[in-house]
């Protein structure tokens, strides 16, 4: 894998990347002569750069590993760090391959005009791409290390064994910053470091494969970090910015004075207005008198009720690349479908949104041409970009900085807040704060998509010998099935979405398996089977039978034996992003609502990195998808939300959530995935199952909710 990570690696369910940057502002006269003055102008692919650039950083943004002369180790990531474990994980691979302890290290994060671009942190990339570069960096730097100290020495580097920091035979050794200071090593370029270094046998690692504590925990639970929304700097203003009254109107006129009355810096650029001042409050209250002026006009806009069949009323069902319909066939689906004893049935879940503890906040500083944002975002790169192309400004001039951030989920990809800020900041001529409330994040951030399924299989015996399923609108991750049937037909149709979409922990994949996991279940009823011994006979892939078996095990999972008066037991399972899941799940009725008893997962990605590091992601993911199984649920009519406050879009609760567990099955033999989506897509089907079993009541749309009798 390059060290340059594209984001083209991504599927098309990240509906956000294909967005433009949400305000290009226009340029006055003035600008216009100083951007001219400069010497070159270059347009490519709609973008305009201007060069020449700033002076670059004192460590160049190619650097993913510095060794100081005083004996610092950096290694430098254009990862970031959103609760999910990534500086730890990379800590320890390096550790592992430079033979330090932990702490001896110290990690760069998402840096753009220092750290190298290693695209977004999503699609559980880190695990698999970015922690590999790393460990090749580092096992390279390693062994340029023995290299020198051989020299030095006069040894055969197969005399040298590396321990500690240090290079060492019999009584020599030569400490890393000792053999920094070298010129052997300072003047060594790319074509003199060591190629194809071994990298360290899992038996043999020492640091990676245990658990490890978070990095920075102590900071985060004491409250010494500090998050993007945090960030201080010399006479900095607080920002605010007007949104339209419903989505999809526009602005046609609006009185900027009422708020420039009330001492604040209002601008208006284009559809862009807001206001900075010297406390979020005053600026919160200029924006509040200058949107009393504001004329806007109103579009229609459709309802959350019946969106299923809005959804599929407006299909996209021709076009071409990579965002637009799909099918794939093999077999002969409709003629085995017709002579086969069929099942057919329909499912629905909602538009969801992210909901992260820290809504989206960014800090903007100029200086002069130059532009410092500190924001939480998880493509750094990306944002700046957006930044480039709003304010035309080249990569030299435009730098973003991500503190580890309270939260993403995939949520936070693109960078409207750090574009926000900088025009408050740019019209302010100081550094301007700007935090989304609870209620912007709720309305304006993007969604998880809505989406509507069909699905239909035909049975033989206990085989399913035909499998056709359609999916509206939630992506195309995880829509194959992981079962064994000789005749397959998969559709996937993109939709006119009446509200923004994107990214989403574990994106379509969510979607997909939920509607596919429970109608196993429905097949597995008609087929006379108990709902393990059915998954178990219809698919022979060797790790989905592990986990199931792992899960059921666990929970005690018995067949035909019932949980008890007026409860259920329930399964389902997936894989994803190269790993591995199973739920069992035990639910009571409660009359007008579901109690979850219980949940047990099984979660397999390969060799385990870090064990606790790896449950906690496993549980947090277990979490999210619960609060989408049971009560997560965007709702509006009129082009406005509905719910956009925790009072009315109610996330899991610390008692909302069951007793816990959670089996890891460590497999050495196969290279490491990421863990911090799959988990999230047997949760749903498990509790729907479950209900079923508790009820009699079929749970095909999303959130779970008992119908009247």
């Amino acid at each position: 894998m390059p060290e340059r990570f594209r984001e083209d690696l991504f599927e098309p369910d990240r509906k956000e990347l294909s967005e433009s940057p949400a305000y290009r502002f226009d340029l006055d006269r003035r600008q216009w002569i100083a951007i001219a003055g400069a010497g070159l102008l270059v347009t490519a692919a709609g973008r305009v750069v201007f060069s020449p650039g700033v002076a670059g950083a004192e460590i160049p943004p190619s650097t993913r590993l510095h060794l100081g002369e005083d004996g610092s180790i950096t290694v430098l990531t254009g990862k970031v760090e959103v609760g999910q474990g990534s500086r730890t994980e990379i800590l320890q691979a390096a550790a592992e391959e430079l033979r330090v302890a932990p702490e001896a290290l110290r990690v760069m994060l998402a840096d753009t005009a220092v750290t190298p671009d290693d695209g977004s942190t999503a699609g559980s990339r880190t695990t698999p791409s970015t922690v590999p570069v790393v460990r090749r960096t580092c096992a390279a730097a390693r062994e340029m290390l023995v290299r020198a100290a051989a020299e030095t020495w006069n040894l055969n580097a197969s005399q040298l064994r590396v321990e500690s920091g240090a290079v060492v035979h019999a009584d020599k050794r030569l400490a890393y910053a000792d053999l920094a200071r070298s010129k052997r090593l300072t003047s060594a370029d790319d074509d003199s470091a060591p190629k194809g270094v071994p990298l360290t046998e899992i038996d043999d690692w020492t640091i990676l494969g245990r658990a490890l504590l978070k990095t920075k925990a102590r900071e985060i639970v004491t409250g010494a970090h500090r998050y993007p929304s945090d960030i201080v700097r010399p006479n900095m203003l607080y920002g605010a910015v007007l949104r339209p009254p419903s989505y999809g109107a526009q602005l046609e006129s609006v009185d900027l004075t009422h708020g420039e009355e009330l001492g604040a810096v209002a601008i208006r650029d284009g559809g862009f207005v807001g206001c900075a001042a010297k406390t979020s409050y005053e600026a919160r209250n200029a924006v509040k008198a200058i949107g009393k002026s504001a004329k806007w006009r109103i579009a229609p806009h459709p309802s959350s009720e019946g969106l299923g069949a809005y959804l599929k009323g407006r299909a996209q069902i021709s076009g071409g690349g990579r965002r637009g319909p799909r099918r794939r066939e093999h077999g002969d689906v409709d003629s085995v479908l017709a002579a086969a004893k069929t099942l057919k049935a329909s499912y629905e879940i909602p538009f969801v949104q992210h909901a992260p503890m820290e809504p989206r906040a960014a800090v903007a500083e100029w200086d002069e041409r130059n532009l410092t944002v500190w924001t939480g975002t998880q493509r750094p790169f990306g944002v700046r970009e957006q930044l480039m192309e709003a304010f035309r400004l080249t990569a030299e001039q435009a730098r973003v900085i991500v503190p580890d951030t309270g939260g993403g989920f995939g949520g936070k990809h693109t960078g409207e807040v750090a574009i926000e800020a900088a025009r408050l900041a740019k019209a302010a001529g100081k550094p301007v704060s700007l935090c989304w409330t609870r209620e912007e994040e709720f309305a304006w951030a993007y969604f998880r998509p809505a989406a509507a399924f069909e699905v239909r299989a035909g049975l033989s015996g206990e085989k399913i010998v035909a499998w056709d399923f359609t999916a509206y609108n939630p992506g195309t991750a995880g829509i194959e099935t992981p079962y064994a049937v000789p005749n397959v037909r998969t559709q996937y149709f993109p939709c006119d979405s009446p509200l923004r979409e994107g990214s989403y922990r574990g994106i379509g994949a969510t979607g997909n398996n939920f509607a596919r996991e429970v109608f196993m279940d429905e097949l597995a009823g008609a087929a006379g089977l108990d709902p393990l011994e059915f998954r178990l006979a219809n698919h022979n892939d060797e790790r989905l039978t592990n986990v199931l078996r792992a899960a059921a095990d666990r929970f005690g999972w018995s067949p035909g034996q019932s949980a008890g008066q007026n409860r259920g037991t329930g399964i389902a399972a997936g894989f994803e992003k190269g790993s591995y899941i199973a739920i069992c799940a035990q639910v009571r009725d409660e009359g007008e609502r579901i109690e979850v008893e219980r949940l047990v997962s099984a979660f397999e990605c390969g060799a385990i990195i870090n064990p606790r590091n790896l449950q906690a992601q496993v549980e947090g993911c277990v979490i999210q998808g619960l609060g989408a199984a049971m009560s997560e649920e965007i709702r509006f009519e009129g082009g406005q939300l509905l719910n956009g406050s925790f009072s009315q879009y109610p996330v899991p609760r610390f008692r909302d959530i069951p007793p816990m567990e959670t089996v890891l099955l460590d497999r050495p033999d196969i290279e490491s995935a990421g863990a911090g989506e799959t988990p999230i897509i047997a949760v749903a089907p498990a509790l729907a199952n479950a209900v079923f079993a508790a009820t009699g009541q079929r749970m095909r749309s999303l959130p779970l909710r008992l119908h009247a009798a």
